[in-house]
């Protein structure tokens, strides 16, 4: 059952008339997570309408009427076209202000669900329609007790996977044996098995110029070989195979040699100082009693690396939120691909993972970050300096 009575408070408390939750053939993810449908499969549009008080509205199709029986509310059955307009109008008269799954002017496309067609269709009864971001975290991003400990156990695993896949470099290369990205990669991606994780893709394996791509992936037949003297990210991520489990997600370095190069360690220390500078915010603000915004941690960041000559070279946001995807529903730390407004809340959590990507080689650091009952914790181990493999 979903939460109403919580959902209404949170729509009083945001001053808003309603939410209406709306998907068509799958379109909608957000939504049907939000009226648990699951993997039920739907055809034909359906509107779900939550007013800020009152009973919900159910409006849907006469070939599936019964798709949204399991919640609460009276039930409208549209037939054409022109009935779903005439009960849509209807259902929303009166309202002024009201959420969807929506953007403006796209500045959060994670959120942005529904087509421009619906939202105009919507707009001749409603004149606003604003995005329902910060009410989808509180109610699809924030983890439960059960998935807060998935989570804590999946960062675990996928952190003893990526040490197992380091040790894996080494002994090859001690051994005199040619070892590629791909086999590292394969390798883990097995042990996922036996740590009973499951990912929607392998880790990325990236050596000197390959870790400059930031969505570098070996392949079968495009990997590079590791050799003494590289540089070797891994960047890798996992979940527990059970309902509703939270990802770990988290990005280490290395050096195959004795000694780490001096330009490594000097970008490595400049990342590591902008991911601490993210997290100190962060946890100030909490501190204080501030609001942090998304857009906010990434400029915490963003600035250390700018300040030290390297803001051309960092190409990506600073976080991401992390769900039952690895990159989930709620707020990221991101002012450079997209404007991220929405607030940091309590029971959601995050990346901090800051790069720099020059032309010889790239550097990335990342920790996974739970805000829970005592403030911001990090969750995932910190790795201080690079890895030393031989």
């Amino acid at each position: 059952m979903i939460p109403l009575n919580e959902i209404q408070q949170a729509l009083q408390t945001e001053k808003l008339d309603g939410w209406l939750l709306y998907d068509f053939r799958g379109s909608n993810v957000i939504a049907r997570r939000i009226v648990k449908l699951g993997d039920k499969i739907t055809t034909r549009r359906w509107f779900y309408f939550i007013p800020s008080k009152g009973e919900p509205v159910r409006l849907v199709h006469a070939i599936e009427k019964e798709t949204l029986d399991h919640l609460p509310g009276s039930r409208i059955i549209f037939r054409s076209w022109q009935d779903l307009h005439r009960v849509l109008s209807e259902t929303l008269q009166g309202t002024n202000t009201i959420a969807m799954e929506y953007s403006s002017e796209n500045d959060i496309p994670y959120i942005s669900m529904v087509d421009s067609g619906t939202i105009e269709l919507v707009k001749k009864t409603v004149p606003n329609v604003l995005s329902s971001g910060d009410l989808v975290q509180l109610f699809e991003a924030r983890w439960d007790e059960d998935q807060t400990r998935s989570h804590f156990e999946a960062v675990k695993r996928v952190d003893e996977v990526k040490d197992d896949g380091f040790r894996f470099v080494s002994d090859q290369i001690r051994a005199g044996k040619a070892i590629t990205e791909y086999d590292v990669q394969q390798y883990m991606w097995e042990l996922f098995e036996r740590k009973n994780l499951t990912a929607d893709h392998p880790a990325i394996v990236a050596v000197n110029a390959n870790a400059s791509n930031p969505h570098y992936s070996p392949e079968r037949h495009h990997s590079a070989l590791i050799k003494e003297g590289d540089l070797v990210l891994i960047d890798i991520w996992g979940k527990l195979k059970q309902p509703e489990a939270i990802y770990g997600d988290i990005t280490w370095m290395a050096f195959v040699g004795k000694e780490v190069p001096a330009a490594h360690r000097e970008i490595f220390d400049i990342v590591k100082g902008a991911q601490q500078n993210a997290f100190r915010f962060i946890v100030e603000n909490y501190q204080q009693g501030k609001t942090t915004y998304g857009w906010e941690a990434d400029e915490a960041a963003r600035a250390y690396i700018a300040e030290r000559g390297y803001g051309d070279y960092y190409l990506h946001r600073t976080g991401h939120n992390i769900g039952q995807e690895v990159h989930g529903n709620g707020a990221h730390l991101d002012n450079l691909e997209t404007r991220d407004m929405r607030k940091l809340i309590p029971q959601t959590g995050f990346s901090i993972e800051p790069g720099i990507y020059l032309r010889e080689f790239g550097v990335r650091s990342e920790i996974d970050v739970f805000i829970g009952n005592q403030g911001p914790v990090i969750t995932s181990p910190e790795q201080k300096e690079i890895l030393r493999l031989l």
